[in-house]
């Protein structure tokens, strides 16, 4: 066997390990990186990016379809659309291979050594890799990352394989189902549903709360749920699955519903999307004794597990399993293996669902800001109201601000409506600067613009909005 010796051992070459690989490259410190699958991860090759790239194609042959057979108020009018989803795959498939290569481009660039295979932990300073070209190879290291991700939560009612798929398979079909069920109303599955249900597909959600996205705030899920209901996505909250239904009408899901009798929804294919769990398991991990936080390797605020020099980040750390989050722990890891000190301490996170429309929230909303004992103002303003919305017909939903009423300094952001994801980043600067409600609203923020909406809502909470 042979054996590499190195300063920095990285398991997992998502944005989690990539980014560390990348950020001790740049600093000078030996790192080698093992990936047993492609570059990018989950994130990369089977989760947001693919994922963006169907939600944008079924979003533009869904505007095809309902300017069929008519002009719409612009004036513009299709004829007969079609969408052939072996050629929306390929084109996905492109986007996800230019980004993981040019991962892999940025590694060799700063000097990061890659081994492909998978890893087997023998000690906190050793570990076997069984490479894909077959020959083993051992690596000894003073500092071991662990950035192994998360994978999907199973069923044990209904696990993985034939009819029932993962967000993975659902993300490279082969051919467009019929009717679709989807287990579970989070991001994931109403992301998807969505998605599907604009591409042509009858689309069923069960779930097993009351509530769609369910962590959201009401207020913000309201005009997702006249989204869902005005493309005829069928809802059955407040059910759980009880497996699948075989019948001679071919295969079903067999849901129970805390109102009523038991009863059969009809599918092709069954999306899972209940959750996804730190991937901790099948690489040895038990060999180390770590401490663990539930699911989750436990960590401090510098990412440093209960071994000195063994490391955690991104998902395999626990919630929240965001990759800009992943991304931001394995930069500041890397700095720290280099010498600097560093803590990851961020303001706010933000979280964002790609619905129609979108949701972000970034910080505290109101109710957990009073939760927190906080004397807090809020200001909503309606996109009904910002020019550049109208000329995107997408007049459905708001932003909202957060501060404390004393100083008036920003708590929290929350939006919802279509192409907000793209306000997460004033709405997280804000609030690492210490903004208070005067600095947003004084800012001169460009017009026609979705941004207006934010500087409007501040202003609101001073009492001063100028145009609502």
């Amino acid at each position: 066997m042979k054996t590499l010796h190195t300063k920095l051992l990285i398991i997992g070459g998502g944005p989690a390990g990539y980014v560390a690989g990348i950020r001790a490259g740049q600093l000078g410190v030996q790192t080698i990186l093992v990936e047993g699958e492609a570059l990018g991860g989950t994130c990369l090759n089977i989760g947001c990016i693919p994922s963006k790239a169907l939600i944008h194609a079924a979003e533009e042959f869904e505007k095809a379809r309902h300017w069929n057979g008519g002009p719409s108020a612009m004036g513009i009018q299709v004829q007969a659309p079609m969408i052939d989803i072996a050629q929306t795959v390929q084109w996905k498939d492109g986007i996800v291979t230019r980004l993981t290569g040019g991962v892999g481009g940025l590694l060799r660039k700063n000097g990061v050594q890659v081994v492909k295979g998978w890893a087997s932990i023998v000690d906190g300073k050793t570990v076997d890799v069984a490479t894909k070209e077959g020959e083993p190879v051992r690596i000894e290291c003073e500092h071991l990352l662990l950035a192994t991700g998360s994978v999907p939560v199973e069923l044990a009612s209904m696990p993985f394989g034939g009819a029932v798929i993962s967000s993975t398979q659902a993300l490279a079909p082969e051919k467009l189902p019929k009717r679709l069920v989807v287990v579970g109303a989070g991001y994931i599955g109403l992301e998807l549903g969505m998605a599907y249900r604009k591409l042509g597909v009858e689309v069923a959600v069960v779930e097993a709360t009351e509530r769609i996205l369910p962590t959201y705030d009401e207020a913000l899920t309201r005009p997702v749920m006249a989204s869902l209901k005005r493309l005829g996505v069928v809802l059955h909250l407040g059910c759980s699955v009880q497996g699948l239904h075989e019948s001679d009408a071919g295969t079903g899901v067999r849901v129970r519903s805390a109102h009523a009798d038991e009863f059969a929804l009809p599918a092709d294919r069954v999306l899972v999307a209940v959750g996804r769990k730190p991937r901790t398991e099948g690489f040895g991990l038990e060999s180390l004794q770590l401490d663990m936080s539930g699911r989750a390797v436990k960590i401090d605020a510098q990412c440093r597990t209960s071994m000195r020099n063994v490391w955690a980040i991104g998902d395999v750390a626990g919630e929240p399993m965001l990759a800009h989050r992943a991304m931001a722990q394995g930069e500041m890891v890397a700095e720290i293996v280099s010498g600097k000190n560093r803590r990851f301490e961020p303001a706010a996170i933000a979280a964002v669902c790609f619905t129609d429309p979108e949701v972000v929230v970034v910080g505290l909303t109101p109710g957990e800001a009073q939760k927190a004992g906080m004397d807090c103002i809020e200001a909503s303003f309606p996109l009904s109201a910002n020019g550049r919305a109208m000329t995107l017909e997408a007049t459905d939903g708001f932003v909202r601000v957060v501060a404390r009423r004393d100083n008036h300094l920003i708590v929290g952001w929350q939006a919802v409506g279509k192409g907000v994801s793209e306000l997460s980043t004033a709405f997280s600067q804000s609030m690492e600067m210490g903004a208070r409600l005067e600095d947003v609203g004084g800012t001169i923020h460009a017009h026609p613009t979705l941004g207006e909406a934010v500087q409007e809502a501040a202003l609101r909470a001073l009492g001063h909005a100028l145009h609502i």
